[in-house]
Protein backbone atom coordinates (compact mmCIF):
# COMPACT_ATOMS: atom_id res chain seq x y z
CA UNK A 1 0.00 0.00 0.00
CA UNK A 2 1.22 3.45 -0.92
CA UNK A 3 0.88 6.36 1.43
CA UNK A 4 -2.24 8.11 1.89
CA UNK A 5 -3.21 11.44 1.17
CA UNK A 6 -2.38 13.49 4.41
CA UNK A 7 -4.95 12.99 7.03
CA UNK A 8 -5.24 15.43 9.90
CA UNK A 9 -6.07 14.07 13.49
CA UNK A 10 -9.09 14.74 14.81
CA UNK A 11 -8.97 14.66 18.34
CA UNK A 12 -5.49 13.53 20.32
CA UNK A 13 -4.92 10.05 19.38
CA UNK A 14 -2.96 7.19 21.73
CA UNK A 15 -0.38 5.47 19.73
CA UNK A 16 2.89 2.92 19.82
CA UNK A 17 5.90 4.09 18.16
CA UNK A 18 7.65 1.95 15.43
CA UNK A 19 10.18 0.19 15.99
CA UNK A 20 10.86 1.10 19.98
CA UNK A 21 7.28 0.22 21.19
CA UNK A 22 6.89 3.31 23.22
CA UNK A 23 3.73 4.44 23.83
CA UNK A 24 2.48 8.07 23.03
CA UNK A 25 0.68 10.54 22.21
CA UNK A 26 -0.51 12.01 19.11
CA UNK A 27 -2.38 15.79 19.18
CA UNK A 28 -5.01 16.81 17.74
CA UNK A 29 -4.34 18.60 14.44
CA UNK A 30 -1.13 16.41 14.16
CA UNK A 31 -0.81 15.49 10.15
CA UNK A 32 -0.12 11.95 9.44
CA UNK A 33 -0.39 9.95 6.20
CA UNK A 34 -1.55 6.11 6.60
CA UNK A 35 1.62 3.79 5.45
CA UNK A 36 -0.27 0.23 6.65
CA UNK A 37 -3.54 -1.07 7.19
CA UNK A 38 -3.54 -4.89 8.16
CA UNK A 39 -4.01 -7.11 11.20
CA UNK A 40 -5.39 -4.73 14.15
CA UNK A 41 -4.68 -1.39 13.53
CA UNK A 42 -3.22 1.31 10.79
CA UNK A 43 0.83 1.79 10.48
CA UNK A 44 1.01 6.21 10.16
CA UNK A 45 3.87 8.31 9.35
CA UNK A 46 4.57 11.93 10.01
CA UNK A 47 6.09 14.71 8.20
CA UNK A 48 9.08 14.28 9.89
CA UNK A 49 9.31 10.57 9.12
CA UNK A 50 8.11 9.10 12.55
CA UNK A 51 6.38 6.38 12.27
CA UNK A 52 3.26 4.72 14.65
CA UNK A 53 0.69 2.20 15.06
CA UNK A 54 -2.92 3.70 15.79
CA UNK A 55 -4.98 1.06 17.54
CA UNK A 56 -8.16 0.07 15.58
CA UNK A 57 -10.37 1.58 18.27
CA UNK A 58 -9.25 4.83 17.62
CA UNK A 59 -9.76 4.60 13.86
CA UNK A 60 -11.94 7.67 14.46
CA UNK A 61 -9.13 9.90 15.44
CA UNK A 62 -8.24 9.20 11.79
CA UNK A 63 -11.78 9.92 10.29
CA UNK A 64 -12.24 6.58 9.43
CA UNK A 65 -15.77 4.85 10.87
CA UNK A 66 -14.93 1.97 13.07
CA UNK A 67 -16.84 -0.33 10.07
CA UNK A 68 -13.70 0.87 7.98
CA UNK A 69 -10.98 -0.20 10.44
CA UNK A 70 -8.07 -2.53 9.31
CA UNK A 71 -8.77 -5.54 7.89
CA UNK A 72 -9.35 -7.67 11.14
CA UNK A 73 -11.75 -10.98 9.80
CA UNK A 74 -14.09 -12.30 12.42
CA UNK A 75 -13.39 -14.95 14.23
CA UNK A 76 -14.52 -18.36 12.71
CA UNK A 77 -17.87 -20.03 14.29
CA UNK A 78 -17.87 -23.63 14.48
CA UNK A 79 -15.20 -26.28 16.07
CA UNK A 80 -12.49 -25.91 17.06
CA UNK A 81 -9.11 -26.87 14.96
CA UNK A 82 -5.85 -26.61 14.24
CA UNK A 83 -6.37 -24.28 11.18
CA UNK A 84 -8.52 -22.01 12.84
CA UNK A 85 -5.24 -21.20 14.92
CA UNK A 86 -3.20 -20.92 12.14
CA UNK A 87 -5.50 -18.60 10.40
CA UNK A 88 -5.50 -16.46 13.32
CA UNK A 89 -2.07 -15.74 13.78
CA UNK A 90 -2.45 -14.75 9.78
CA UNK A 91 -4.01 -11.54 10.74
CA UNK A 92 -1.46 -10.32 13.37
CA UNK A 93 0.78 -8.03 10.60
CA UNK A 94 4.16 -6.47 11.35
CA UNK A 95 3.25 -2.73 11.53
CA UNK A 96 6.59 -2.32 9.13
CA UNK A 97 6.25 -4.86 6.93
CA UNK A 98 2.84 -5.53 5.08
CA UNK A 99 3.24 -9.18 5.09
CA UNK A 100 1.52 -11.61 8.42
CA UNK A 101 3.66 -13.18 11.01
CA UNK A 102 3.10 -16.73 9.73
CA UNK A 103 4.41 -15.71 6.26
CA UNK A 104 7.34 -13.88 7.73
CA UNK A 105 8.60 -16.63 9.50
CA UNK A 106 8.07 -15.40 12.62
CA UNK A 107 5.95 -18.23 14.26
CA UNK A 108 8.41 -21.33 15.03
CA UNK A 109 6.48 -23.55 16.84
CA UNK A 110 2.49 -23.35 17.98
CA UNK A 111 1.81 -26.47 20.11
CA UNK A 112 -1.73 -27.46 20.92
CA UNK A 113 -2.53 -29.41 23.92
CA UNK A 114 -6.00 -30.65 25.05
CA UNK A 115 -6.69 -29.46 29.12
CA UNK A 116 -8.05 -31.70 31.42
CA UNK A 117 -10.92 -29.50 32.25
CA UNK A 118 -11.64 -29.18 28.79
CA UNK A 119 -10.64 -26.63 25.76
CA UNK A 120 -7.47 -26.11 24.82
CA UNK A 121 -4.02 -24.72 25.71
CA UNK A 122 -2.22 -22.93 22.33
CA UNK A 123 1.72 -22.17 23.10
CA UNK A 124 2.87 -20.09 20.50
CA UNK A 125 6.95 -19.70 20.14
CA UNK A 126 7.66 -16.74 18.09
CA UNK A 127 10.51 -14.26 17.00
CA UNK A 128 11.04 -10.50 15.99
CA UNK A 129 13.04 -9.86 12.72
CA UNK A 130 15.11 -8.01 15.28
CA UNK A 131 16.17 -8.84 18.69
CA UNK A 132 16.27 -5.36 19.27
CA UNK A 133 11.99 -4.58 18.03
CA UNK A 134 10.29 -2.53 20.63
CA UNK A 135 7.09 -4.09 18.87
CA UNK A 136 7.80 -7.86 20.52
CA UNK A 137 5.28 -6.61 23.37
CA UNK A 138 2.50 -5.25 21.12
CA UNK A 139 2.64 -8.21 18.36
CA UNK A 140 2.51 -10.66 21.60
CA UNK A 141 -0.08 -9.49 23.08
CA UNK A 142 -2.20 -9.30 19.20
CA UNK A 143 -1.19 -12.80 19.38
CA UNK A 144 -2.69 -13.22 22.38
CA UNK A 145 -5.85 -11.43 22.21
CA UNK A 146 -6.77 -13.07 18.93
CA UNK A 147 -5.99 -16.77 19.95
CA UNK A 148 -8.00 -16.16 23.31
CA UNK A 149 -11.12 -15.51 21.58
CA UNK A 150 -11.09 -18.62 19.44
CA UNK A 151 -13.97 -20.97 21.04
CA UNK A 152 -12.57 -23.75 22.54
CA UNK A 153 -9.51 -21.90 23.20
CA UNK A 154 -8.98 -21.56 27.22
CA UNK A 155 -5.38 -21.20 27.89
CA UNK A 156 -2.54 -19.29 25.67
CA UNK A 157 1.22 -18.45 26.01
CA UNK A 158 3.37 -16.35 23.77
CA UNK A 159 6.92 -16.54 24.17
CA UNK A 160 9.25 -14.44 22.56
CA UNK A 161 12.23 -16.21 21.79
CA UNK A 162 15.66 -15.08 19.68
CA UNK A 163 16.89 -18.54 19.01
CA UNK A 164 17.79 -19.57 16.49
CA UNK A 165 17.56 -15.84 15.17
CA UNK A 166 15.34 -14.53 12.52
CA UNK A 167 16.44 -14.25 8.68
CA UNK A 168 14.78 -14.15 5.16
CA UNK A 169 15.01 -17.34 4.43
CA UNK A 170 12.42 -18.42 6.61
CA UNK A 171 10.04 -16.43 4.77
CA UNK A 172 7.59 -18.03 3.11
CA UNK A 173 7.58 -18.18 -0.95
CA UNK A 174 4.62 -15.55 -1.48
CA UNK A 175 6.15 -13.32 1.43
CA UNK A 176 9.73 -13.45 -0.95
CA UNK A 177 7.68 -12.74 -3.56
CA UNK A 178 5.72 -9.99 -2.33
CA UNK A 179 8.27 -7.99 -0.62
CA UNK A 180 10.67 -8.28 -3.84
CA UNK A 181 13.12 -10.79 -2.63
CA UNK A 182 14.50 -13.47 -4.81
CA UNK A 183 13.04 -17.04 -3.80
CA UNK A 184 16.23 -18.46 -2.85
CA UNK A 185 17.29 -15.76 -0.93
CA UNK A 186 18.54 -16.28 2.53
CA UNK A 187 17.75 -19.97 2.43
CA UNK A 188 19.84 -21.66 4.90
CA UNK A 189 19.62 -25.80 5.62
CA UNK A 190 19.36 -24.88 9.66
CA UNK A 191 16.01 -23.19 9.37
CA UNK A 192 13.49 -23.74 12.23
CA UNK A 193 10.54 -25.39 11.64
CA UNK A 194 6.96 -23.35 10.62
CA UNK A 195 4.48 -26.17 11.59
CA UNK A 196 1.88 -26.93 14.27
CA UNK A 197 2.00 -29.77 16.95
CA UNK A 198 -0.86 -31.08 18.25
CA UNK A 199 -0.36 -33.09 22.15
Amino acid sequence: MGASEPITLSRACEVIEIPSGIRATLPAGAVVRIMQSLGSGYTVATDRGHMYRVDAKDTDALGLSNAATAQTPAVQEGSFSDQMVWDQLKTVYDPEIPVNIVDLGLVYSCVIAPLEVGGNRVHIKMSMTAPGCGMGNVLKADVDSKLSRLPGVKEVHVEVVFDPPWHPGLMSDAAKLQLGFDLDYGATPSSPPIYGERK
